[in-house]
Formats: structure tokens, sequence, C-alpha cells
């Protein structure tokens, strides 16, 4: 038998060792272009100037200070409030016979309408401190009975809201830490809605009636709403102590608090054994319509916008700065399959752009939320899974971008054509988006199926079902998961890159 040798050409390998060798080859040449280098050291540190920037210029000095609940974040606790005081165990039983709302519609003073989430009901609770721990049996106008608790949870009771002709009777049991809220159609025959332990109650409660009447949203935002509820027969067991009750608005200067659209302060009337409260305000999670002097994260990493950029112009450059000098022929022989070569761009490309944009946000986003909360500006909190989450989905989103403009520029040979198609692709959506007169549908549409859907990495607020607000994009809130929309903007680099590929192997260079 004879042996046949096959030559290969000098300094050319195969495999693994040949992919490796065109890796270091792009890297070598991207590290010695001082644009390209320069570029993402320009776009890390324009993270890190906004940041700066965003910090300084916020000034909410002498603001009263926001309401933090038991579980750190901030909270909405303004409300009418007719309590006793509670020392250890016992009950309140109460029919609440009437439940009307009245929204501010201009200089005519405030109409009669709909607040779905106005509430009336029993509550106990630590102390009138905003943001105390609290339990509260209620009943809504357009959500039937509710037990809510620690601000954030909210169990659904039977349905309807009560009237005159047919009230609806609610009963609050306290004992020890546990606190279990009944609904009744009768005051005879009673359903259980929920129980809950309340950590930090402490022996003496504040406990009664409470009226809160959230923001009505209206629009492209919202209005002010005051409510009035009758209560009915209220009824004691257990250690009681005083015999009057105490009538008293709770929270009314908190910045959480959009204040009574006619001007008052609430009330309560007593006739016989009725009781006519009027209230404003609510008790739930603060949400960014509800604390608009308040910033987020993404607030401070604005300069991801600027940075984005950045790294769209290098990554279109990476590839078609050589059409431009006639090197894409040598950059082309160096390997037999074309798509390794712009397999080895990408990766170097991506690396550098995540390196940059993980530096960036991780020196701008301490520095940004030093500065802010330094000049009394509230910044929603954020825990460590979160933040983390954030910042490598910023270092993912301007890498992606990064190498959706490679692949651009690979496919239109023209740095300025593929700058400008992947601009419009990702900051023209976003910049639509953050037009406050965008309707809700149009900006939750682009959110989910254009490339600008990646800034959804940035979220950290969270939508709650029992607090009406605008939750769309311009207020922090995105449509998609944050993974989810970082996905729209890595698919659409998939098939850009695909396309690239097969365009590379298909021309002549």
């Amino acid at each position: 038998m004879t042996a046949t040798l096959t030559s290969r050409p000098p300094g050319r390998r195969t495999g693994r060792d040949g992919f490796l060798q065109l890796l270091h080859a792009e890297w070598t040449k991207f590290r010695t272009v001082t644009g390209w280098v320069g570029g993402m050291l320009v776009a890390a540190l324009l993270v890190v100037a906004v940041a700066l920037l965003a910090g300084l210029s916020s000034d909410q000095e002498g603001a009263p200070p926001v309401p933090i609940g038991p579980g750190g974040r901030p909270v909405t606790d303004s409300f009418y409030f007719v309590h006793r005081t509670l020392a250890g165990d016992g009950a309140v039983t109460v029919s609440v016979s009437e439940l009307q709302s009245r929204i501010a519609s201009g200089p005519g003073g405030p109409r009669p309408g709909s607040v779905p989430w106005a509430k009336a009901g029993l509550i106990v609770k630590e102390s009138i401190r905003q943001g105390s721990p609290y339990a509260a049996i209620m009943v809504t106008s357009g959500h039937g009975v509710r037990m809510q608790d620690a601000y954030v949870h909210d169990t659904a009771g039977p349905s309807g809201a009560g009237s005159a002709g047919s009230p609806r009777w609610l009963r609050l049991e306290r004992a020890g830490d546990t606190v279990t809220g009944y609904a009744s159609a009768d005051g005879t025959d009673w359903t259980k809605v929920g129980a809950t332990r309340v950590s930090g109650l402490g022996r003496t409660a504040q406990v009664g009636m409470f009226v809160a009447s959230p923001p009505a949203v209206e629009g492209l935002g919202t209005v002010g709403t005051v409510s009035t509820a009758v209560f009915d027969d209220p009824r004691f067991e257990g250690g009681w102590t005083g015999g009057e009750w105490a009538g008293e608005a709770v929270g009314q200067h908190s910045p959480t608090f959009s204040g009574y659209p006619d001007g008052g302060t609430g009330s309560v009337t007593q006739s016989g054994g009725r009781l006519t409260v009027t209230g404003a305000g609510d008790i739930a999670p603060a949400v960014r319509e509800t604390l608009p002097t308040g910033g987020t994260l993404r607030d401070i990493l604005t300069g991801t916008f600027a940075a984005l950029i950045a790294v769209i112009v290098v990554g279109a450059l990476f590839i078609t700065a050589e059409y431009r000098d006639k090197m894409i022929h040598i950059t082309l022989a160096a390997s037999p399959r074309r798509s390794r070569v712009l397999a080895a761009k990408a990766i170097v490309l991506g690396a550098v752009s995540f390196a940059a944009g993980l530096v960036g946000t991780l020196l701008a986003a301490p520095i940004g939320r030093k500065l802010a909360g330094d000049n009394g500006v509230y910044i929603f909190p954020v825990d460590f899974p979160t933040g983390l989450r954030v910042a490598l989905g910023t270092a993912a989103l301007l890498a992606t971008a990064s190498v959706l403009a490679l692949a651009v520029g690979a496919i239109l040979r023209s740095g300025a054509g593929a700058v400008t198609a992947v601009i419009v692709a990702i900051v023209l959506p976003h910049i639509l988006i953050a037009v406050p007169f965008m309707p809700a549908s149009a900006a939750n549409w682009l959110a989910r199926v254009t490339p600008g859907a990646a800034f959804a990495v940035q979220q950290t607020l969270v939508e709650y079902p029992q607090v009406a607000s605008h939750y769309t994009p311009y207020y922090g809130y995105y449509p998609l998961a944050p993974w989810a929309g970082f996905a729209v903007l890595a698919a659409y680099t998939a098939v850009s890159l695909a396309v690239a590929a097969v365009l590379l192997g298909r021309r002549d260079a």
C-alpha cells in the first residue's frame, strides 16, 4: 500500500487551532486601531458620565420622607382613619352600606365617578405611622371584598360592593400576631376571606374603620379622587380601651399622597350608630406614578443610550473599514470558510463591548445612586439579584447591539448605512417609547417587536394588579420580562448574522 500525504498551505490550520488563530488575528486587528479601542472606552465613560450628571443635577432636599413598608420598599399609606386602641386580642364587626366616589374634573369641582380600587373597611395597624405593619378587610368599588396586608398582599373575597339596600358586613379578628378577615351578606353567615401573620404588630394596636380613594387613571395620566363610605352598627369584642373614636387623616404630607381634589382633609360624622367617613389616598405599594419624585436604576443608567450609539459605530466600522480599505480580500483569504471570519469578528467585538458595558454599569450604578441620595432623591430599591441582572443585561445589550451593527455592516458594506439602519432599529423605538404622549398600546407594541425591547433588561419596577396606574415603558414598565425583551434583540442579531454569513459566502468580497 502506498500512503498519500496531503499538503497544507503554509501558515494555514484547520479545526479548532485554525479558529483560535483567526480569533487572535481579529483581536490583534481590533486592539491596534486606536479609534475602535477609544470608542469602547467612550461607551463605558458615557454610562458613568451620565450617571454622575443625573446624580449631581438631582435636587429633592427638604422633601418629606418617603414611607417605607415592612419589606423595605416604598409604599402609599394615606387614608382617613377612624380608630380606637385594642390591647391584646379582640375583634370588630361593621356593615358598609355605601361607598361613593368623586373624581377631580377642573374648575367645577369633583364629579361623581367610578374608582374601582376605592376602599372602605376595617384595619388593624401597629400605629398611625406611615409604613407600619397592618392587615385590613375591605369593600372596594369595583373588585368586591379584599383582604390586604404588608401593602403588597391582596386576597380576593366575595364579589359585589355594599349598598343601602344590601350592605356588606365585614369582620376583623386579632389573635396574637394573626389577623383574620371575614365577609358576610347578612351579618350571620360568614365567609373567611383570609388570615395572615402581621409581624411587628405589637400588643397594643390601632383598630377601626378607614376610607381610601386612590388616583383614577384618565387619559395619559391620573387624577385625584375622594370617596365617602357609610359604616353601620360597629360591634366590639376584646380588650378595647377608650370609648371615643379618633378621626385622623393619615399621610397627608407624604410624597406618595396625591391630595384631596376638593381641597379637603377628610372627615367623619357620627349619628347614632352610623359613621360617615370621607377619605382619599391609598394603602398599597408605591408605583412610579404615585411617587413621581422617585428615581430608578434605569434613570441612572440613561447613559446606556449614548453608549449604544458608540458601540454601534465601532461594530459597523469593524468590518466596513475593511471594505473601504480593500483589506477584506486578505481577511477572507485567511479562512477557507468565510462564515468563520464573521464569527471571529462577532466574538471579539461582543466580548469587548460586553466588558466595556459591564465596567461602565458597575461604576455608574453605585455612584449615581449615592449622588442622587445625597441630594434627597429617593431611588426605588433594587435587591442584589436584580442589580446583577441589570448590570449583566446592560452589558449584553451593548454587546449584542454592536454585533448587530457588525452583521448589518457585512450585509450593506457601508459604514454609514449600517450605523443608520441599526440606530433606527434600536434607538428610534426607544426615543418614541420615551415620549409621554405616546399611546400605551403603541408604546407596548414597540417594546415587544422592535430591537428596542432589549431595554427591558433595565426594568426594576414591579407592576401590582391592585394598583391602577399607567404601566408603560415611559414609566419604566415593559410588556416583556427582562430577558424576554433581550431575546428580541438577540433574535434580530442572529438572523442578521445568518444573512451576512450567506452573503459573505456568495459574494466575491
